[in-house]
């Protein structure tokens, strides 16, 4: 069982990267962070010092239906339907260095996004009045808001099964955004994010549980004089982890909640504070394992269907994460 624990200690940290489009865009009622970023033992902070590499690949679909207004620039939306697929590399470094009994590690995520848009667009006067209407469709791609954490700090106890860490990431507005299109890459603003993370894996069970919780706050759209409203996310999962072909499988179910927690503002803000709300759970399944000699493998895929929302648009994530830590 050693050897299980510290190959389950080495599953590479995975940092989130979250990146965005406009039609589920903060200003469309949602923020940088994506459901299913962090939730799982592969993404936390490894045992082992030095550099890691990683890649994600997130797709996602959804849809409002055309009773239903979202707001992107001086404009909202109705019947809108998006699709969007992420790649996004990862690189991190977790520095011999110790504050306050916790090792210290920075990293830094480049998303590269395709989204394709479609929607009722409907041009909204100073008091809500329909001026024009029309239907329209739209696309973007290339590297998207790239994720900085300058500070991670993590620790480890009951002899290595549990990690928590405390991180503070930064969402720089480095995509490509135009306050008429409806598909952007980036979103225009910065937003910080600090969060704590909190994984328990049982070296002699197989018994996961992880947590993750952050709040994001947000800059003002300078484009359109839209200040997007703060929020709270949190996950969680649960899954069972048994060895299989020289590593462990792990089979389990992830759940999360993401809550606006103050209103959005403004001239740019036509409709009102539109606090955006979600949730949802779905099966994850992961593997860990070694390669190459003594470099860890680990890979996840998830499914996450929302399930409860509300000023945002409604559908499915599907993540793909593979990671090498050296």
């Amino acid at each position: 069982m050693k050897k299980v624990k510290r190959i389950a200690l080495a599953g590479l940290v995975v940092l989130i990267i979250l990146i965005s489009f406009s039609a589920h865009a903060e200003e469309g009622g949602s923020g940088h962070y994506m459901p299913g970023g962090a939730a799982s033992f592969v993404d936390a902070i490894p045992g082992k010092e030095g550099p890691a590499i990683a890649n994600y690949f997130t797709y996602y679909s959804g849809k409002t239906d055309r009773s239903k207004q979202l707001p992107y620039g001086g404009s909202a939306s109705a019947g809108l339907d998006a699709t969007a697929y992420v790649d996004t590399i990862l690189a991190f470094y977790k520095t011999p260095l110790t504050l306050l009994g916790g090792k210290y590690t920075v990293a830094a995520a480049i998303p590269f996004v395709w989204a394709t848009v479609s929607a009722d667009t409907k041009l909204v006067g100073p008091r809500g009045s329909t001026i024009a209407s029309n239907n329209a469709k739209d696309s973007d791609g290339g590297i998207g808001d790239i994720l900085i954490y300058p500070f991670m700090l993590g620790w480890t106890a009951l002899g290595g099964d549990l990690r928590y860490d405390f991180r503070f990431g930064i969402y720089s507005p480095t995509g490509h955004y135009d306050k008429n299109s409806l598909a952007n890459v980036g979103k225009n603003y910065w937003t910080f994010e600090p969060a704590v993370s909190v994984s328990w894996l049982s070296s002699k069970i197989g018994l996961e549980i992880s947590a993750f919780a952050g709040l994001d706050f947000n800059t003002q759209n300078d484009d359109t004089k839209y200040q997007s409203g703060d929020q709270f996310h949190a996950e969680l999962t649960i899954a069972q982890h048994l060895p299989l072909f020289g590593g462990l499988i792990g089979l389990g179910a992830n759940a999360f909640y993401y809550q606006q927690i103050s209103a959005d503002s403004g001239t740019g803000a036509t409709l009102g504070d539109f606090k955006g709300r979600t949730s949802g759970v779905g099966p994850v399944l992961s593997y860990v394992t070694k390669v190459w000699g003594e470099k860890d493998l680990v890979a996840e895929i998830k499914w996450l269907p929302e399930i409860d929302v509300e000023n945002r648009l409604k559908g499915d994530y599907i993540w793909f994460k593979v990671g090498l830590s050296f």
